[in-house]
């Protein structure tokens, strides 16, 4: 009922060209009869049920191309899997066939000019190992389980943003195989209008098949969460507004309506209790970390409060038990430019109705660093927006959609009035042209003139799509 499905009409694959594609691989071809076929069909999204003709499971960029001919040469919808995270399950499409990048995983960091190149099948999980050897981190998101490739494309924002910007600002380079088949190179100074297009433009453009990224000096942070009972929402809110209008790039927080988890570390009296608070990280100096967040922390005393040093990685893994592949999805999402007391209104009224432990409802500042790139230098277009709101229900049992859909529309309805317009392409589900075009903003026609360019015949549409015009 509300999953992104795939209704283009779908031509049945030649036989005799079917079985030359095989023989081009050196990875493996899969079809529905295959050994291995349903569990490679899967993707994180549990509501997400779609049969592919055929999966390629792409071992290198030469077998990247074989397929970008083969989906284009026989007219056959095409969908690209990274970490196939994505709400919308684009990751996979019925009677198409899908890249499969998830066993490109090379990754090669340069500790000297604190750089890195990771190829497109990897998760940030799969990147903070190889980084954190060097006491470097790239700017990801929250969940170690995300593919690195889709969330540099729309933008990614996660716990590094206030201090060193978004995903697709520390995208140094990118290698990319293009409608056409050919490969190239995008950054400043090769295909620059390219480089501009996939730095929050999706995957309407290619298929890319390695990310260069910057790294900064992020090792032991201080960090955790401070949770609150909910009869001190709307004065928690207010406190973290007002902090967060003052707070130094260093320290970032996001926050959260949630049911607290049946399960360690959290103590038992807590167990499934609704609970509010912010998820914190402080780059800086932890000797200062008590003194930056003690006025966040002085409005009233905590239910719960774990902050305190952490590796990098651990923050940005602590969170993937609660959302494991298989789980029913739905989310709707938008930027906010201010915290008002009517926005604040609403989420005390709908927030305390989070309906399971895997559920969110979370608002991530998009400021400090990230407001310092201006909306045209990149496609990601909200740069004036200071948060982004996402309410998402995660819950195991189909049987409870109704309820849980209803929550998240009636939340996201409230809020919608105070709104920038627009949403965050990776919270995006099935919403529509109009959508599209409003969390582009601005940027939309370039976009379109971009992909006109590289993408005429729109080969690469089972995304939030952008049209080729201009």
């Amino acid at each position: 009922m509300v999953a992104m499905r795939d209704t283009t009409a779908m031509p049945v694959p030649d036989e005799g060209a079917v079985n030359a594609f095989r023989a081009a691989l050196r990875g493996t071809l899969l079809q529905p009869r295959d050994e291995g076929y349903e569990e490679a069909r899967k993707v994180w999204n549990g509501m997400i049920d779609r049969r592919p003709a055929l999966i390629a499971r792409c071992s290198g960029v030469a077998d990247v191309i074989a397929a970008v001919n083969f989906a284009r040469e026989q007219k056959l919808p095409v969908a690209i899997r990274g970490g196939s995270h994505n709400v919308t399950g684009s990751a996979v499409c019925s009677g198409g066939l899908v890249i499969d990048l998830s066993n490109m995983k090379g990754i090669r960091v340069d500790p000297e000019k604190r750089t890195a190149r990771a190829e497109g099948g990897c998760t940030w999980g799969d990147l903070d190992h190889a980084t954190h050897a060097f006491g470097l981190a790239a700017p990801g998101g929250i969940i170690s389980t995300t593919g690195i490739a889709g969330l540099t494309l729309g933008g990614g924002i996660g716990h590094l943003t206030r201090k060193y910007g978004l995903s697709c600002d520390n995208l140094v380079s990118a290698d990319m195989v293009l409608a056409d088949g050919r490969f190239v190179t995008a950054n400043s100074k090769k295909n620059p209008d390219l480089f501009w297009a996939i730095r929050g433009g999706g995957g309407n453009f290619g298929v890319v098949t390695s990310f260069e990224f910057m790294l900064h000096p992020v090792s032991k942070v201080m960090a955790g969460p401070i949770l609150w009972p909910l009869e001190k929402s709307r004065e928690a809110m207010r406190a973290y507004r007002d902090f967060m209008n003052e707070a130094p790039d260093d320290f970032n927080a996001f926050f959260a309506f949630l049911v607290v988890p049946p399960g360690p570390p959290f103590p038992q009296a807590l167990h499934n209790t609704r609970l509010c608070g912010v998820v914190a990280i402080y780059t800086g100096p932890a000797a200062e970390a008590d003194r930056v967040l003690a006025p966040l922390r002085a409005f009233a005393p905590p239910a719960l409060d774990f902050f305190g040093p952490l590796p990098y990685p651990v923050v940005q893994s602590m969170f993937d038990p609660l959302v494991p592949a298989g789980l029913q999805n739905y989310w709707k999402a938008d930027f906010v430019n201010e915290l008002s007391d009517e926005v604040i209104d609403a989420h005390v009224k709908y927030g305390p109705g989070i309906p399971t432990f895997n559920s969110a409802m979370h608002i991530y500042p998009v400021s400090g660093a990230a407001n310092r790139v201006g909306k045209d230098e990149t496609a990601f277009f909200y740069r004036d927006a200071k948060y982004v709101h996402v309410i998402a229900a995660m819950y195991p049992n189909p049987a409870d959609t109704a309820n849980n859909v209803a929550w998240v529309r009636d939340y996201w309805t409230a809020l919608h009035p105070h709104s920038s317009g627009g949403a965050y392409v990776n919270f995006l589900m099935e919403e529509g042209d109009e959508r599209i075009r409003a969390t582009y903003g601005g940027n939309y026609d370039r976009l379109a003139a971009i992909k006109r360019k590289y993408d005429p015949t729109n080969l690469f549409r089972l995304n939030q799509n952008v049209q080729p015009k201009g």
